[in-house]
């Protein structure tokens, strides 16, 4: 996904394809903001590990597929053809998701979901790490029909440790209720579910809007394309699969409640840090810890958000239930990315940061609001 959606639009560009293709091509995620309409499917047909298991191989055996599919077709020529395909090869990707997340549920006991979403976490932030950096390079000496095959190759290897894992309880068949769409909205039935909307809505803000214009703000500052993929390419997306790393551990050592005021917290004081940037030019150094504070707030944040939707899901619905809460936060952060252009436009960075900061302590009053005093460092709510 993060080939797809980062260096095929370098492709695009030196193959003189116009910027509103360009654009266009962002449609394609649109299959993991949607996965949660068809996540009660996946729910339905999950009575055991082996359903589960099942669902996640071949939605990894088909996402191959269509990527070989793709590698035979001519960007220049087939263009229209190759982003169809690449809808259905994310179709594929989100479907295996949301039974990644139903076994993951099942097999992580409540304090070792925040290590297992750790590693989760990390593991995306090396993906992306990976899919900007090495298959860039990769694209350069291979060719684009030998990297698809490459990329093939990887969603399949990723098959290997569900073929491998040795069951720790038992995940034979198991009734459950036949999952609706009305469940979708059923879940925000329950008054600490409603609650939490505003949670996952507003977590992210106060930090999605500055890394959104991360890299336009240090082009203006006159640092160049190459500069700008080390910092925030390589330093920030490898801050952020550290301190996803680490937050798992920082949860189960202080508890949830704890740390999700910490890391809002920390999301606060990289928006405040940008503001202290943005009043006078920066030096380089100070330029590289605003990057590693925002990417690791934003690492934090993932984790500590990933960790609590586990423990509020309804037993039956794991999938549609964590992927709705997950949902949310990519919608919010979608809107803040889009708005925090527009407010660089009219209020310049500093006004943005500020924006930014007025969201991220708004946060904690949606946390006090939300969290009950009684929340139990492992409990399910």
């Amino acid at each position: 996904m993060s080939f797809f959606s980062t260096v095929v639009p370098v492709i695009m560009r030196q193959e003189q394809y116009s910027l509103e293709s360009i654009g266009l091509l962002q449609l394609v995620k649109l299959p993991w903001i949607l996965k949660f309409l068809w996540a009660p499917l996946v729910d339905n047909y999950t009575h055991s590990g082996k359903q589960i298991r099942r669902w996640i191989i071949l939605s990894e055996l088909f996402y191959a597929a269509v990527i070989i599919g793709i590698g035979f077709f001519n960007l220049q020529t087939d263009f229209s053809l190759i982003i169809i395909l690449m809808v259905f090869a994310f179709i594929a990707s989100a479907t295996q998701d949301i039974a990644t997340d139903i076994f993951a549920i099942l097999i992580l006991k409540p304090e070792e979901r925040g290590i297992g979403n750790s590693m989760q976490s990390a593991g995306s932030f090396i993906g992306s790490l990976l899919g900007t950096g090495v298959l860039l390079l990769a694209y350069y000496y291979f060719g684009w029909q030998n990297l698809l095959f490459l990329l093939a190759l990887f969603v399949v290897f990723a098959i290997v440790p569900v073929m491998l894992y040795k069951k720790k309880q038992d995940l034979n068949t198991f009734t459950k209720p036949r999952v609706k769409i009305k469940d979708i909205f059923l879940f925000f039935k329950d008054k600490v579910c409603r609650k939490r909307l505003l949670v996952l809505f507003f977590y992210y803000s106060g930090i999605i809007g500055i890394l959104a214009m991360l890299k336009p703000y240090l082009v203006d500052l006159g640092y160049n394309i190459k500069q700008i993929g080390f910092m925030s390419g390589i330093v920030g997306t490898s801050t952020a699969a550290l301190s996803a790393f680490a937050a798992g551990f920082i949860i189960k050592k202080i508890g949830r409640k704890a740390a999700i005021y910490l890391f809002a917290a920390i999301n606060v004081c990289a928006a405040a840090y940008f503001i202290f940037l943005a009043n006078h030019t920066p030096l380089l150094t100070e330029i590289y810890i605003g990057i590693c504070l925002l990417w690791g707030a934003y690492g934090l944040s993932t984790v500590i958000i990933y960790t609590t939707s586990m423990d509020i899901v309804r037993k039956g619905r794991e999938g549609t239930d964590f992927t709705v809460q997950i949902v949310i936060t990519h919608l919010s952060g979608l809107i803040v990315a889009i708005l925090s252009g527009r407010m660089g436009d009219k209020l310049g960075y500093n006004g943005l940061y500020t924006v930014e900061l007025i969201l991220g302590i708004s946060t904690f009053i949606f946390l006090f609001y939300n969290y009950p005093l009684n929340f139990k460092k492992h409990g399910s709510k």
